[in-house]
């Protein structure tokens, strides 16, 4: 009898319990918000919209703090924050005297560091007995069910947490961007998933890094590198999403118009950058930042991917993946598909920068440091094209200067060659 839709069940919950008003928090996702407008009409009743106090910015203060301003960095966001909570501050001034260690979170990893082991938590009967259902009526969908290990528990969840701050979080600092094949997590937390559905709350794991820095249980880079993902760019996004949508979605500034590659749903490529992330995230339904922005999303951005395809695979595939959360990450940061309201620039790159950032590249059948002929990495031909195909609008962007210099050095020839290699291996796609 269930009638399929989120306000037909408040419906019949309304008959059936003879309500005399609608209590609900608000959604992370604008269709629900959009849907909720019209429940008092639905049901004859009242319809009280209550804050997510999960967030340390309201939607009102955002849009306020965006009110007239022409750009809309997070960077600005983020020091308004600490300035307002009175994070990693020493009076008025940020600890050190520096606001972001971003420059140091870069470092390629060593192939003498060890990784440490994740334990996650084990099922208990009611999470087997969820697994058993979706054993049963979902065996084809993108995903994998052994192992699965996360948290279903608000205690659990801290516990995870507890033990990230007391292993890893020393040297999460240095290596947050980098790559290993064999080791997904590295140093990450891997708490965005209980976060996003509210198990942990923000502001205790903000107090908690900044006091194991006081404490001298990590290093500032560490404690400040942590903190901006969720003090600066979780509370940002959000503010972008509720800000601009629905007109965001729709959004397709380089007029990207090619499907996804079947490889996304099958990690079955040659390319071992991406074989290796799209299978960890079938089995993890997990990935950190830099796999996903510079490794799919990448990839994506330099074949031209169209937006909602790949909104829509993000949305699926991911553990933490509540819209609010994934939009500006995906349309955004990593398709430029916004035209540039969450980066001033496309983050594009070649293959050299996940050879600089992973192992990956030793492990692949493609050659990362060629450009043309049949084994060259298809990355690099990629990211010339794209920047040949969208010159006019990206030549005059300030960030983008090295690179079209280094693309004005090459012959007309070499132009030509470049274009034909790129043309040669979308057409693989197809």
């Amino acid at each position: 009898g269930n009638t399929g839709s989120f306000r037909g069940e408040l419906i019949r919950a309304v008959k059936r319990c003879g309500a005399r008003r609608v209590v609900v928090t608000e959604p992370g996702e604008w269709r629900i918000a959009n849907d909720i407008e019209g429940w008092p009409a639905a049901t004859g009743l009242p319809v009280e919209v209550r804050a997510d106090t999960r967030f340390l910015c309201s939607r009102a203060e955002f849009a306020d703090w965006a009110h007239d301003r022409r750009e809309l960095r997070q960077e600005h966001f983020y020091r308004m924050m600490r300035r307002r909570h009175g994070v990693l501050m020493e009076g008025g001034a940020p600890v050190s005297g520096k606001w972001n260690f971003d420059a140091d979170n870069r470092k390629r990893l060593p192939e003498s560091v060890v990784i440490p082991s994740h334990p996650g938590i084990a099922p208990d009967s009611t999470t087997n007995a969820v697994l058993d259902l979706v054993r049963q009526r979902f065996t084809n969908h993108f995903g994998a069910l052994d192992g699965f290990d996360y948290a279903v528990t608000a205690t659990d969840a801290e516990a995870i947490f507890e033990r990230f701050v007391a292993g890893e979080l020393s040297h999460f600092g240095d290596f947050q961007d980098a790559m290993r094949m064999g080791s997904p997590t590295l140093f990450h937390s891997v708490v965005s998933p209980y976060l996003n559905i509210g198990l942990l709350d923000p502001r205790r794991l903000i107090e908690r890094v900044e006091r194991a820095y006081r404490d001298g249980e990590a290093p500032l880079n560490a404690a400040e590198g942590y903190i901006r993902q969720i003090l600066g760019w979780r509370e940002y996004v959000r503010g972008i999403y509720w800000l601009r949508m629905p007109d965001y979605a729709r959004t397709n500034h380089l007029g990207a118009d090619r499907p996804l590659p079947a490889f996304y749903w099958s990690g079955d490529t040659a390319m071992r950058c991406l074989a290796e992330v799209i299978g960890d995230t079938g089995r993890l339904a997990y990935a950190h930042h830099i796999q996903r922005l510079m490794v799919t999303g990448l990839f994506a951005l330099l074949i031209g991917a169209r937006p909602d395809i790949v909104n829509r695979w993000y949305l699926e595939v991911y553990a933490d993946a509540v819209e609010w959360a994934q939009l500006p990450n995906t349309h955004g940061m990593a398709l430029h598909a916004d035209g540039g309201v969450v980066g001033s620039k496309p983050y594009a790159a070649s293959g050299r920068y996940i050879d600089r950032m992973s192992d990956y590249c030793l492990h692949c059948a493609y050659q990362v440091g060629k450009t043309l002929g049949p084994r060259a990495c298809p990355f690099n031909a990629l990211y010339w094209d794209f920047l040949i195909r969208h010159e006019g609008r990206f030549r005059r962007n300030p960030r983008m200067t090295m690179m079209y210099r280094t693309l004005d050095r090459f012959t007309d020839e070499k132009r030509s060659e470049i274009r034909n290699q790129a043309a040669a291996f979308l057409a693989t796609l197809d």
